[in-house]
């Protein structure tokens, strides 16, 4: 029987994008489970998902050494999933290689960026894809862009919402909760998230405080928190780090607004996730995430303060004077960025190749 080769040791990172696809694709895939073909994980921690997914897998346990040409795998799959676009374990084998491309947002500058390492590594591997996914029609423009992409089958699989289901009971409380009407947002705290916009924000929204969940350990949390002690908004906007995820649906399911206004962004998970809540989202008008908000989300198209309160206030207004409707057609938008959906397209995907 043909053998399906997951290169998915990120699948340890879930407080990250990659980490998050990794699990929920294999989950995906769990759920159906194909009986045309085997499918091997590779992961460090195999015995956490042996006793999640049983035997419906095989395990190929992940050790760093294996990303030194060397010694790299031997074993001669039939199909090779890349399910992480910067991973450097690779196949020893030629042997049929599908790439799955999340985002370009590592490239700042647009005009020096052919010659340094990391997109030279992109390269190679885009050189040696017998097909692509991506998981953005966003995604997909911006790799024709920026690299050489060969002539071979490319598909657009969006990613799916993991939260199917609210897990909190009502009588949960969060470890932190502001005592007024708050914003929620979600996400590392790097530069390319720009929630530093989102103090200019707070100042003229008088009525809300603003929570920031996601790794804080970075230089951009710290200018981040700078600017907080220089505006004297520490009673009004906190970052609370990483948290959990009965936390982080407190947070959807108690917050006012979902706030994004990340700068760059190869899908944009945390929007469908505060639809699922039928939150209203206020998002940046760039890159992948008018794909993914739709005509149900509020857009900033740039980030003067005083104007992104006029978007937002306005935003309420429509939210609120239609509300019952708006939070019905949120949570049907969310509904529709379906993981299992997204299993059933990579199977095909898998199948084509595997001919």
């Amino acid at each position: 029987m043909p053998n399906v080769f997951l290169e998915s040791h990120h699948i340890k990172n879930l407080n990250f994008g990659f980490g998050q696809f990794n699990y929920h694709l294999i989950k995906g895939l769990h759920h159906i489970n194909p009986s045309d073909f085997d499918i091997t994980l590779h992961a460090k921690d195999l015995q956490k998902l042996k006793h999640e997914f049983g035997n419906d897998f095989k395990y190929k346990k992940y050790y760093s050494l294996r990303r030194y040409d060397a010694l790299r795998i031997r074993k001669k799959y039939d199909l090779w999933h890349s399910m992480n676009q910067n991973t450097k374990i690779e196949p020893y084998h030629d042997i049929p290689y599908l790439l799955t491309i999340h985002n370009t947002s590592y490239i700042k500058d647009k005009t020096d960026y052919k010659d340094k390492k990391e997109h030279v590594l992109f390269q190679d591997k885009i050189n040696r894809s017998t097909a692509i996914t991506y998981i953005s029609e966003y995604a997909k423009s911006s790799t024709h862009q920026f690299f050489d992409v060969p002539k071979v089958p490319e598909y657009v699989i969006h990613n799916g919402n993991p939260i199917l289901e609210m897990t909190i009971t009502d009588d949960y409380k969060a470890a932190y909760i502001p005592n007024r009407p708050f914003l929620f947002t979600i996400g590392e705290v790097k530069e390319r998230k720009n929630f530093k916009s989102l103090i200019g924000l707070i100042k003229n929204l008088d009525d809300y405080h603003l929570i920031i969940a996601g790794k804080n350990s970075t230089s951009e949390a710290e200018n981040i928190q700078a600017l907080i002690d220089e505006n004297q908004l520490n009673d009004r906007i906190k970052l609370v780090g990483k948290i959990s995820e009965s936390d982080k649906q407190f947070y959807y399911k108690n917050c006012a607004a979902f706030v994004f206004p990340s700068l760059r962004e190869g899908f944009g998970l945390p929007v469908i996730e505060a639809m699922k809540f039928g939150k209203p989202t206020f998002i940046s008008n760039n890159t992948s995430l008018p794909e993914i908000g739709g005509d149900l989300s509020f857009y900033w198209d740039h980030y003067d303060p005083e104007y992104m309160a006029e978007v937002f206030q306005k935003g309420m207004s429509t939210f609120e004077n239609s509300k019952t409707q708006y939070i019905k057609q949120l949570k049907e938008r969310a509904n529709s960025f379906n993981w299992n959906d997204a299993a059933k397209a990579y199977i095909e995907v898998y199948r084509s190749l595997l001919k």
